[in-house]
């Protein structure tokens, strides 16, 4: 008999073995990120992390004993609770951005529980018609569910699990077998609010964005939508950069040039550059990266993690940690490209999708191919909220495996 068939909902062992071994190392990295000289936020802060992943232990062994047609079943309650929640953190939020709730000993990011009840609505409505989609107006149901949560992710502001919404919505649908040119065309919108600042930039992607709907030949209506879509993203591009906080604003400034204020808003990616580039072939050794013990790397717990890595264990250790997350990425594509159930395939690819955002940004960042968005390293980084979630997640994609 096969391990998957002695382990009740444990389809896929080796994804298991993936996801504590990185686990494991997470705690770890989290351990040394507060070995530092100086006290910081991050000392003995592993602790706290140690007893999150004892909860979603907990939470990856229900959630894998729940069958796909409960979860289908569950979908459209768990993304009523997780809207109300965002509602509540708008009211009564806590932290730097108030994106947290506080609950007695802990707290919760509910933007983390909307992602997860994204994605079994998405399954749900997406995962009972394969192909077959020919106009644009066949996907609002799906652009609807993504857009009530994500307007009341912008509207904390969080950023960054602003861009994982957009990217859970182009991974549902491409797996649903829109046409691509379509899935372009949705997008399109956003784009333009990036645009927005620029003006003749703007007028010319207005005016691709008009060729490109020629050659698709949707109808006028249809058309006459994305052609408004784009010009509210224009018009919007100064109201949202007035309504983010000034630190956000800053971390956009020095994504551009960070020696514009390398002592200010810079300080983050200066240091962290210098922390990877210095770690070498072999790194530091663990526990004794100067730039970490000395305080220089913010954040060194969560966002910059990876600079953690890269300085204390070199080029080798950054390889390493690579090639287990490309390993993560791969069990978990497998489980979506080998389901039979349609449902359980979605919630898959869209785990993928969410868990291939975060990895590309957060490294991104730390070597300056992206903003500062403040998007965990998956499995590696401090966040209880997101590890359980992300726990949560597997034991669904085991059941999935499971059920195949």
């Amino acid at each position: 008999m096969s391990w998957s068939r002695r382990i009740p909902g444990i389809g896929d062992p080796p994804l298991l073995a993936l996801v504590l071994l990185l686990s494991g190392m997470g705690i770890a990295m989290i351990y040394s990120a507060g070995q530092v000289d100086i006290r910081s936020p991050a000392t003995g802060i592993w602790v706290r992390q140690l007893v999150w992943f004892g909860v979603a232990l907990v939470a990856l062994a229900l959630t894998s004993r729940f069958s796909l047609r409960f979860l289908e079943w569950l979908a459209p309650w768990f993304y009523a609770v997780s809207v109300v929640l965002l509602l509540l953190v708008l009211a009564i939020g806590t932290g730097p951005n108030g994106s947290w709730l506080e609950l007695g000993p802990g707290r919760l990011q509910p933007a983390e529980v909307a992602k997860l009840a994204t994605i079994l609505m998405l399954a749900r409505v997406l995962g009972a018609r394969r192909g077959g989609y020919t106009r644009l107006v066949e996907l609002w149901q799906p652009v609807a569910l993504v857009v009530i949560p994500l307007g009341l992710v912008i509207r904390q502001p969080d950023l960054g699990s602003a861009v994982v919404f957009v990217m859970i919505l182009l991974a549902a649908l491409f797996w649903a077998g829109v046409p691509p040119f379509k899935i372009l065309l949705l997008a399109t919108p956003g784009v333009g609010l990036l645009l927005g600042f620029n003006w003749i930039l703007w007028g010319a992607w207005f005016l691709v964005v008009a060729v490109c709907l020629y050659i698709d030949r949707l109808t006028i209506w249809e058309s006459l939508g994305v052609l408004l879509a784009n010009a509210a993203a224009g018009a919007l591009t100064l109201p949202v950069w007035g309504s983010l906080a000034e630190y956000q604003r800053n971390r956009l400034l020095v994504f551009l040039d960070p020696e514009i204020d390398p002592l200010g808003a810079g300080w983050q990616l200066v240091q962290s550059k210098v922390a990877i580039g210095s770690g070498g072939l072999l790194g530091a050794g663990f526990a004794d990266g100067p730039q970490k013990r000395l305080a220089f790397l913010p954040e060194q717990h969560t966002d910059f993690i990876f600079s953690v890595v890269g300085e204390e264990l070199g080029f080798v250790g950054v390889v390493a940690f690579l090639a287990l997350l490309g390993l993560l990425l791969y069990r978990v594509l497998h489980t979506a490209i080998e389901a039979e159930d349609d449902f359980g395939s979605m919630i898959a690819f869209c785990l993928f999708a969410v868990l291939l955002t975060h990895v590309l940004v957060n490294i991104g960042m730390t070597i300056g191919l992206f903003p500062v968005t403040g998007l965990p390293l998956p499995l590696i980084s401090y966040g209880g909220s997101f590890l359980l979630i992300l726990y949560a997640g597997f034991g669904m994609a085991q059941r999935v495996a499971w059920e195949r």
